[in-house]
Formats: structure tokens, sequence, C-alpha cells
């Protein structure tokens, strides 16, 4: 990576610098932060430009026709701009107390107190708008110079702020291939039994956030397990990493997850995923992960059997071994050529067996069945009037 240096103006989105020259000229200093900044001096595109500002939130809400109180308890407005996209405005603020999950905070502050509250140095430099003019009060232009994640202050401190920042730190390293310093990584390792006071959700945002930006899903799964976040909360966390690395993109956080982890149902239940995660992880739990062979019939079967667990099945294969599958391609040409695999491939329905006598109940379904089953092994079979024919000679 080229040395880092503030590049002076740094371009930004017309509707961000509106709503800063506005905060400015109601006479409330206004500074872009965050990680637009952080990406911006590595030269990596981010157009999610966050604004910290002098003004208190209803003085924000005052200046702006349209705004949404995004999280106002902790200063932050969102302003609609004219596309009604949302940009997010917080209020220059310190932390009083924490619990390791929640901040009260105080406004009132300097742009230095509130740099001074954040949790990496990387995370802690300034822009202005409309001066052109950066703060780095901590250093963190010389730490991304370095490839390094350092906390902010004491970071002991920072951790028993908030918690989540130890699994930031390791997404962080993972993202942008950076070590993390020694003292920030004692720090975060003599705190990891404080994981487990952190929400679900805020846990799962993280670890599926990591996996979808990671350089290399191995070594962040490695930062995982070495600093206690895996014992907290990744039980069943299989052990040696399985899969040769994913392309960086595009990445399926869920489909990891289940591959990466044994009872893999249970973990996002536990991580309060949604009902359909949830599902998808037992749909894959249940079925087999490969068919027997390469032969038609079986593949048939296969996917008789997984149903639209398939394609997981595919992908986690190839994550595996590097590689497409050896089935991979009779399970597309089975499709291509639209071979049924399930009852609502058939030539026929149950109405169709029904008007030819069929009696209702669990007599038909089973004969539903056992049309499916003989199609598996001829797919020529899948014609009605065989299909028909068939039906009455089993009855």
């Amino acid at each position: 990576m080229k040395p880092v240096r503030p590049p002076g103006e740094l371009p930004l989105p017309a509707a961000v610098v509106e709503i800063a020259t506005t905060l400015e000229q109601a006479g409330f200093e206004t500074w872009c932060v965050g990680g637009a900044i952080r990406d911006a001096l590595v030269g990596e595109p981010n157009d999610d430009v966050d604004l910290a500002t002098q003004a208190t939130p209803e003085q924000v809400q005052g200046l702006f026709r349209r705004t949404v109180p995004v999280g106002l308890k902790f200063g932050t407005v969102g302003v609609l701009d004219r596309q009604g996209q949302l940009h997010e405005v917080t209020t220059f603020r310190r932390d009083v107390t924490t619990d390791g999950r929640h901040a009260v905070v105080e406004y009132g502050v300097s742009l230095e107190d509130d740099l001074a509250r954040r949790d990496f140095t990387i995370n802690a430099v300034a822009y202005h708008p409309t001066r052109h003019e950066w703060r780095d009060p901590f250093s963190g232009v010389a730490d991304l110079d370095r490839r390094l994640i350092r906390a902010v202050g004491d970071p002991a401190t920072r951790f028993r702020e908030d918690y989540l920042r130890i699994l930031r730190a390791l997404r962080f390293a993972s993202r942008l291939g950076f070590a993390i310093d020694e003292p920030t990584w004692t720090a975060a390792r003599a705190a990891a039994s404080g994981l487990g006071r952190l929400s679900a959700e805020r846990v799962r945002e993280e670890w599926f956030r990591g996996l979808g930006s990671a350089t290399s899903v191995a070594g962040l799964v490695g930062l995982w397990r070495e600093v206690g976040a895996a014992e907290s909360w990744l039980s069943g966390l299989v052990n040696p990493y399985p899969y040769a690395d994913p392309a960086p993109t595009p990445r399926d956080p869920v489909l990891l997850t289940i591959g990466l982890v044994d009872s893999s149902a249970a973990l996002l239940t536990r991580l309060k995923a949604s009902a359909a995660e949830i599902e998808r992880a037992a749909r894959i739990g249940r079925a087999p992960g490969a068919p027997a062979s390469t032969a038609e019939p079986v593949v048939r079967r296969w996917l008789a059997q997984v149903g639209p667990a398939a394609d997981d099945l595919v992908t986690l294969q190839r994550w595996r071994t590097g590689s497409e599958p050896s089935w991979a391609s009779v399970v597309a040409a089975v499709r291509a050529r639209g071979e049924a695999t399930d009852r609502a491939g058939l030539a026929v329905t149950g109405d169709d067996l029904l008007a030819i006598g069929i009696p209702p109940g669990p007599t038909l379904g089973k004969l539903l069945a056992r049309l499916l089953d003989e199609v598996l092994d001829d797919p020529a079979l899948n014609a009605r009037d065989r299909l028909l024919d068939r039906a009455k000679a089993l009855q």
C-alpha cells in the first residue's frame, strides 16, 4: 500500500457538503468523520459519510425539513437529502458512563473530545468539508501507514466502554489486512470475557459483516478463536478451517456460518437470526452433502431429497475443495432439461388423479410419490398420458 497522506481536498457527495454548509452557516462547527474518511485515505470508495457537529439533535432537527430520529439518545439525527438518501449527523459527545454495552453521553464538547471517545486511531481522523482541513489528534494517518489497528488512548478502557470494539478490531484487521498492535491485542484478550454481555443481535451483525468483508475468512476465524470470541459466541466452530477462501465478493455470511459451524441452526437461533435463515441451516443440516455418484438417476434422487438446499450444497462443496464439484455439471444438465425432481415437476397433479377415480387422502399422496420415484429413474415417463396410465395400473 502506498504511504497514506491526507489529499488536501477530499471529494465528497454534494449533499454532504450542503448539509455541512447549512450547519456551519448557522454557527455550528461540523466535520466529516468515521469510516468514509478512513476508507478515503486508503483509496477505497465510500460515499456513506457521517457528520459530527456542535449542534444538538434538536438544533439539527430545527435546521432541516426532513429528518429521521435514527438515534436521538446517542445524539444522532438522520437528514434526508433531495433524493431521499439519509445522512447521519451526530452531536459532538463524550461518554459519561458505560456498562460495556451502552453509554450515557454528554454533549457540548469539542471535536477533539468527540474523537477521543472513538474506538481506534484510524477511525479518529476528521476532515472539514468546506475548509478542507484535517484533524488527526491520535496519529491515525500514521497507523494507516503502518497498517496497524491501535486503540485510542488506553485500550483496556476502550474495551470496557463497549466490548463490541473487540470484534470491530478483528473485522478491521481482517478487512484491511492490518495487524493489531500488541497493547490493543493484549487488552482485547483480557477483556474477552465481557463479550458474553453483548446482545446477540450486535454480535451477529459484527460476525456477518466480518465474513462479508474479510480479505481472508480463515484469518478472521483465526482471530475470533485467538481472542476468545469464538468460545463465547461460536459454539461448534469447526477446526481446522475447512475451506479454500471464498472469493472476496459476493459473500454469503449466512451460508458461510452454516458451513463453518456444527449445529448451525442452533447457533443462528442463539444469534437471533431470521426464521428463514434458521430454516435454511436446518435444511442443509438434514441433507446429504453430495450425491453418491455422478450417475444421472442418483443425482436426480439427491435433488429430490435435498430440495431447495441443492444450490447451497453445491456452493459449500465448491468452497471446501476450491473447485467445481464433479457432479455439479450433472445437476445443471438435469435442470436444463427440465427433469422432474419433485411432485410439482410431474406432468400430472392430484386433481388429474382424482378425475380418473383415485380416492382423496393418503392413497393419492402415496401414488404421486410412486410416480415421482419412477420418473426419477426414467424422466421419459413424465408425460401426462403415460403417468395417468401408470397411475391406473398402480391403484
